[in-house]
């Protein structure tokens, strides 16, 4: 991957007028102002249908769409829909935030309504939709009719057992001929979704923009993929499951965190050549041209909490399948690229594993300025096979991390990053990050937009009100776009960063710290205007100029002194 940079804002936070972010002019609008911006990637979260407490990471399948991203517009556009009949529904009354029980009772009302008058129509294009994704499309439809029909329970609450336990292909034909209009229209709508899908991944290749999409390593015990395959899940004979997913207790949690998942049952997948994995990382190879693997250290070890627990104290460290998994994936798939999310304390194991298989991970600059110890998310440390983040979905944006973060841990970003008024504190984030030796530089949305309290995206180990932020209208101006241009590395080759190592190449090179040079250029060629130089962001630090003092509690000196 060449250097770039991107932006990371969920699909459902685009501005619309009816409730939620969709695939329509607001995505196109958002594509432009990405490419005017000069960002090269649009990082999304996962685009599957949600399910309870609305989080993208716990979905009903790990190959379909959320049918709450379809444009209304465009099928108003395309006959299927009325005016009137969207305009008189009640889609939320802010336009920051989701309404997710507003978009329940209205979203598949009218979803309906656009099935009746398409299904036969679009009869042709349908069946080709089906065809090309028979391996998980009729056991989807299925299995959302059958939700509907036992009142949305989880599969594993289903009345009968017979259809609950797949017990049978007949019992199968049986529930789909009694369910006949809600299976047609399950798959109606992921013919609509993809549609839609498609053509913004086209308009997005056309301005030379790829997608970056989360892949969580655990799938929803309520999906169709573990009703559908219990076999490659650790269940028993009533497809309960043994042991779930979690983490162990930390620093942060003495209970740990158990979040209930279905573990693999690996011994069963490798024997088949993990054909489960190869056929979902297929499926994610339709919405996505980089994938960020979630929870990457769980290929190497799991932590496994037997069923019925109400905690992760009690679990225990299974051993993953290594690179037996990822150097199938990357084999299979050498035209994606992958992003290992190793955030935490990686232990050895993990850290060998991403190095055999060459995947880049994860560098938090959030993490990076603890002033108590250091961190090894410090820009210095950096190798170029990184992707540096200000923060991710489950971070505060910079604005409130600044606000919420200790102030000699503020103090520390301050120094090491020569932040000031002039320039802004966001601004300075970004430009440190930008600056790094990593490939790929990503930023919430929110943090170009120098947003703070209450535009957090989620956080993590709370049940309510995540997922809901969203972009305003008027917030994505051309001048925001011209800002963010000029402070992209991506589009100034000659301010890429290299190695101290290369210095030897370029003898007229000069040293600002000891994690990045580059060579003399004009105050106002990498910056936002020429009122406010690079030189006055950061103070040049000469090679042979006094050391101050290391930072109190510190175990490293400040940039521009040796370790």
């Amino acid at each position: 991957m060449n250097r770039c940079s991107g932006i990371l804002m969920p699909v459902f936070s685009l501005p619309s007028p009816y409730g939620i972010g969709t695939l329509g002019k607001a995505a196109y609008d958002f594509a432009d102002f990405l490419h005017a911006a000069g960002q090269h990637c649009w990082q999304m979260l996962p685009l599957g249908p949600t399910s309870y407490g609305d989080s993208p990471y716990q979905s009903f399948s790990t190959y379909a769409g959320n049918p709450y991203f379809i444009d209304l517009e465009l099928l108003i556009e395309d006959g299927l829909l009325t005016r009137d009949e969207v305009e008189s529904q009640n889609w939320g009354t802010n336009p920051r935030y989701v309404d997710y029980g507003r978009i329940y009772e209205s979203r598949f009302a009218v979803l309906q309504k656009a099935k009746d008058r398409g299904w036969e129509r679009d009869q042709a294009e349908v069946a080709a939709f089906q065809a090309e994704n028979c391996r998980w499309l009729p056991d989807y439809a299925l299995y959302m009719a059958c939700k509907r029909h036992f009142g949305m329970r989880s599969w594993t609450e289903w009345d009968d057992a017979d259809i609950r336990l797949r017990r049978s292909p007949e019992v199968l034909e049986q529930y789909r001929t009694l369910l006949r209009e809600d299976v047609e229209l399950f798959t109606y709508l992921q013919f609509l979704f993809f549609r839609q899908w498609n053509r913004l991944r086209d308009y997005l290749h056309s301005l030379d923009i790829q997608v970056i999409g989360d892949l969580p390593i655990y799938v929803a015990m309520d999906s169709a993929d573990v009703w559908a395959e219990p076999e490659c899940f650790q269940l028993d004979d009533q497809c309960v499951p043994t042991e779930v997913s979690g983490v162990p207790p930390d620093y942060f949690s003495a209970d740990g965190q158990l979040w209930g998942n279905p573990l693999y049952a690996w011994d069963r997948m490798q024997a088949d050549g993990f054909g489960w994995w190869i056929r979902r990382v297929d499926g994610a190879s339709k919405l996505y041209d980089v994938i960020r693997i979630d929870h990457f250290r769980g290929f190497d070890a799991y932590w496994a909490v037997p069923y019925g627990e109400t905690t992760a104290k009690n679990g225990h460290w299974v051993k993953g399948p290594g690179m037996s998994l990822v150097g199938v994936l990357t084999s299979w798939f050498p035209q994606l690229r992958f992003i290992a999310e190793d955030l935490g304390y990686p232990t050895p194991g993990v850290q060998q594993l991403l190095q055999d298989s060459g995947l880049p991970g994860m560098k938090v600059l959030e993490f990076a300025f603890d002033s108590r110890d250091t961190s090894s998310y410090l820009p210095h440390s950096y190798t170029e096979n990184c992707v540096c983040y200000t923060g991710t979905h489950d971070n505060s944006p910079l604005a409130l991390w600044k606000d919420e973060a200790a102030p000699e841990d503020i103090d520390c970003a301050r120094e090491y990053l020569g932040l000031n008024d002039r320039e802004g504190f966001n601004w300075g984030i970004i430009r440190g990050g930008m600056s790094s030796v990593a490939r790929l530089f990503v930023a919430q949305m929110q943090d170009y937009l120098e947003l703070g309290l209450h535009h957090r995206t989620n956080i993590p180990g709370t049940q309510s009100g995540n997922w809901q932020w969203r972009l305003l209208p008027d917030e994505a101006t051309p001048a925001l776009a011209a800002a963010s241009r000029s402070c992209t590395a991506a589009e100034k080759p000659s301010c890429f960063i290299v190695n101290l190592s290369d210095k030897a190449k370029d003898p007229g090179a000069v040293r600002r710290g000891p994690w990045f040079r580059r060579t003399a250029l004009k105050p106002s060629s990498f910056g936002m205007d020429q009122k406010n130089p690079l030189s006055d962001r950061i103070p040049f630090i000469q090679p042979d100029a006094p050391c101050p003092a290391p930072w109190p509690g510190r175990g490293i000196a400040p940039p521009g002194c040796p370790g």
